[in-house]
């Protein structure tokens, strides 16, 4: 019937006879349709007849547009590019598979694989995923360790439980199979120090290692000589090959737990309970190979069996005695031979054991070594009370707030760059909130991070004392201190918290300017970093323009910090007189004899005197005799006037004399009043 459509509707194109015959091959569904009788007595299908035109008609279409591209090559290709929807579509047209007249969905092994989310490479010391991985095949390898044994000895299986038996054995196995396939060749490996990640080469060294040839041997499936010899535990011996798996775990368990030894003392008595677990399988092994209840020595079969045999097993191994003595001579052997274990196995458990509490324990006795030789140390020499329960009081806050006495101790054991780091974490966040080093270079602060030295300050300690010599500067990790001032030195000036500086000024200042200005005490207790003049110096010779920028802050500190406290306000003079020293107060006789104040009566006397020495200058000359005239000013009184009468202004009169005025200062005989002014009137003497 094929062949009567393609010759009505190709009769004028026999070239492509063969072309369709083929096309045709892949529909033949289409054709599964109403058939209409023809007039010439053929069946022809009009769908069928009009697709085939159709395609045709494109083909004819197609090899024009070739032709002329034959012509001009420059001319594009006549398929269009595929759009972004097209591009979006496509993948999901791949995941559709055609089968008949159906199609259905079929993810690839890829697309489940991406959902899992696992990495390429898998770094063993730091993914947290692998460690729980490892976790889940150790619970897998622990189930066929102590469960293959018990079930291959007592009766425990049976056939109305084996399914379940059997279906934990299958997840067992799905959990090495995962991590022969997926996880261990994703593991990175070290090559002459460099850290291999390549898919590829990771598979090889995987491959070519003891490790997978050991898991190869604890996969392979044994298990289907249950068909041939029934449900036998013993086949799935080889499952407990898989231990280096477990041993890795432990390691990677034990480098991110922040108690290492507590896991530690659980794996130690794990080790000892899976020994006896063995030791008595073992009893129950030799109790039915003698026969139950045969003999006083051998199981009797009463009772839950294998808590008996366990029983049995603890206080053999542990010799405690009052067992039945062995009457055969298979179980005396076996007896003997339980003894010389017991012995082996107890002395290694109890040496692990103590190394392992040992190790957990180092860094309290430690500290205890060192408070009891302290205490030693005061009682020798007799320290008061007071001051050896401040150190005790000391060393227990120490140890308790950081967990050790010394933290440089911990960080010398590290190289710089590991030092670095725990630095730049712990304190850098303290550090760089100090005004003082905001602007420095950062390696400089790096730097000063690892020479910071911390100290605990106890309640009511002096931190630094005023007029004390500054070698240091603070600052406050956690806790608070107080500077105290005021007229007794008590009175709280400020409250300086976490994150405040303060010493800073006798760290800067150079020239004998480094003498602390103020009490620093302690409220609580107090947790300081401290940073000596001479580590800054040595870490600043290598950055000089830092040091230049603290020169410079240095510099404002001492100016805004550095002066003396204020005390009562004192006029400053102004101008060219604020060269010159505070003026003293005028004498009070020299003002009760002149009669004037200050500058004023001053004058005043001297004018006066000048104007005696002009009119005596004529007189001379003249060299005539002449009667003495009243004094100019009257003698000085040669006692000290009260203090509560107000002096009388001395009266000066004018006139010619022959005698000569003497003005002189002399220090007063009580203290507190100044200078003495005298005046002497003496006669000249005459030619």
């Amino acid at each position: 019937s094929l062949s009567s459509p393609t010759c009505t509707s190709l009769s004028h194109s026999h070239c492509f006879f063969p072309l369709l015959s083929s096309t045709l091959s892949f529909f033949p569904f289409v054709l599964i349709s109403i058939q209409k009788p023809t007039p010439s007595g053929f069946q022809t299908n009009e769908y069928a007849d009009a697709q085939l035109q159709e395609i045709v008609r494109k083909m004819r279409e197609r090899a024009t547009v070739y032709k002329e591209k034959l012509k001009d090559p420059v001319l594009s290709s006549p398929e269009g590019s595929p759009t972004k929807e097209d591009a979006e579509a496509k993948p999901e047209e791949d995941h559709y598979c055609d089968m008949l007249c159906c199609k259905f969905k079929k993810p690839p092994l890829k697309k489940y694989m991406e959902h899992l989310h696992l990495p390429d490479s898998i770094d063993s010391y730091t993914d947290r995923r692998y460690v729980a991985w490892l976790m889940l095949v150790t619970v897998a390898y622990n189930w066929n360790c102590w469960f293959i044994p018990l079930r291959f000895v007592f009766p425990y299986q049976t056939p109305s439980n084996t399914i379940y038996w059997f279906t934990m054995d299958i997840l067992c196995d799905i959990c090495y199979l995962c991590d022969l396939l997926i996880f261990q060749p994703r593991v990175q490996f070290l090559r002459g120090g460099d850290i291999i990640s390549d898919r590829v080469e990771m598979k090889k060294f995987y491959h070519s290692s003891m490790k997978f040839r050991l898991d190869v041997i604890s996969v392979l499936p044994f298990d289907i000589l249950y068909f041939f010899f029934g449900f036998n535990p013993a086949f799935r011996a080889n499952r407990m090959l898989k231990h280096n798996t477990f041993f890795e775990f432990n390691d990677r368990l034990e480098a991110i737990l922040d108690k290492a030894y507590i896991y530690r003392v659980i794996r130690t008595t794990g080790y000892l309970l899976f020994i006896l677990h063995i030791n008595a399988c073992l009893y129950y092994w030799a109790s039915d190979y003698e026969g139950l209840g045969s003999t006083r020595w051998v199981y009797d079969g009463k009772g839950n069996m294998y808590l008996r045999c366990y029983y049995w097993a603890v206080r053999t191994l542990i010799t405690i005695g009052g067992l039945p003595e062995p009457q055969t001579l298979f179980e005396i052997v076996f007896q003997l031979l339980n003894f010389f274990l017991g012995v082996f196995v107890f002395s290694s458990l109890i040496g692990q054991m103590r190394d392992v509490i040992g190790a957990a324990t180092a860094g309290q006795n430690y500290y205890r070594s060192c408070m009891d030789n302290t205490v030693s140390y005061m009682n020798t020499y007799s320290i008061p009370r007071v001051v050896q329960n401040r150190v005790r009081t000391w060393y227990e806050y120490t140890w308790d707030s950081q967990g050790m006495l010394d933290e440089s101790e911990l960080l010398e054991q590290m190289p710089t760059k590991m030092q670095l780091a725990i630095a730049i974490d712990v304190n850098f966040a303290i550090v760089n909130k100090v005004d003082l080093f905001k602007g420095c270079d950062t390696q400089m602060i790096y730097d000063m991070l690892l020479r910071l030295k911390s100290i605990v300050y106890l309640p009511g300690d002096f931190v630094c004392k005023k007029g004390e010599i500054g070698r240091e500067m603070y600052i406050i990790k956690q806790g608070e201190v107080q500077v105290l001032g005021g007229p007794d030195g008590k009175k709280v000036l400020v409250t300086l918290r976490a994150g405040a500086v303060f010493g800073e000024i006798s760290l800067l200042a150079a020239g004998g300017g480094n003498r602390r200005t103020a009490d620093v005490v302690a409220h609580g207790f107090a947790n300081l970093f401290i940073l000596d003049k001479k580590t800054l110096n040595e870490i600043l010779l290598h950055y000089p323009d830092s040091e230049k920028l603290l020169m410079k802050k240095a510099k404002v500190l001492l100016k805004t910090k550095g002066k003396p406290p204020p005390g009562p306000p004192v006029q400053q003079p102004r101008g060219l007189a604020s060269l010159f020293g505070q003026k003293q107060e005028t004498p009070k006789l020299f003002k009760a004899m002149v009669g004037g104040k200050g500058k004023e009566g001053l004058a005043k006397l001297l004018q006066l005197k000048r104007q005696q020495d002009t009119q005596n200058k004529p007189e001379r000359e003249e060299k005539k005799p002449v009667e003495p005239a009243a004094p100019s000013a009257p003698p000085a009184q040669k006692e000290e006037p009260n203090t509560g009468a107000k002096p009388k202004p001395a009266v000066m009169h004018r006139g010619t004399s022959n005698e000569s005025l003497i003005i002189s200062m002399s220090p007063s005989p009580r203290a507190g009043e100044g200078e003495i002014l005298k005046v002497e009137v003496k006669e000249k003497n005459r030619k």
